[in-house]
């Protein structure tokens, strides 16, 4: 062989197998644990219909508002004009409102995303230290100090 080949045949050995079997079953183990419910990626469709549905509400109210003062200065000119502005500023406002909860509700679906993950995440994260403290042996300390345990000796360090 050259110094530049590199054997890529794994060794035929029954501790090559074992380990491979050992990392399959945990590979798996992992999976099912960190499976993805359907309950946190179903979308929020009522808030984003109830979003549409106040926006729109606000369009329509800025639509009334200008059908409103087109109506007052064609019938009584520059009269109306004290009682559309008091009546403009009203449906701004209601209008404003509208388009606001609107938004509230997309932010509240950007919460529920926001939620979602960190829950997928945390599962996720529960998962590996499940796995990973499911294989360690206990801590030296604590085999050094269970003999002791055992025979009622004290010891002080």
């Amino acid at each position: 062989m050259s110094p530049h080949t590199v054997d890529l045949d794994p060794p035929d050995t029954a501790e090559s197998s074992a380990t491979d079997e050992a990392a399959a079953a945990r590979r798996s183990d992992a999976e099912k644990l960190m499976d993805v419910r359907a309950s946190d990626i179903e979308p929020y469709i009522g808030l984003r219909y109830l979003s549409k549905l106040f926006r729109f509400m606000a369009i329509i109210l800025v639509l009334l508002l200008i059908a409103e003062v087109i109506t007052g200065l064609v019938n009584q000119g520059r009269a109306a004009i004290p009682t559309l502005l008091g009546e403009m500023s009203r449906l701004i406002v209601l209008a404003g409102l509208l388009w606001g909860t609107g938004d509230l509700a997309i932010l509240l679906i950007d919460v529920g995303h926001d939620v979602r993950a960190t829950r997928i995440l945390l599962g996720r994260q529960i998962a590996h230290q499940v796995l990973d403290h499911a294989q360690e042996p206990p801590p030296a300390r604590d085999r050094e100090a269970a003999p002791h345990r055992r025979t009622g000796e004290i010891t002080t360090r």
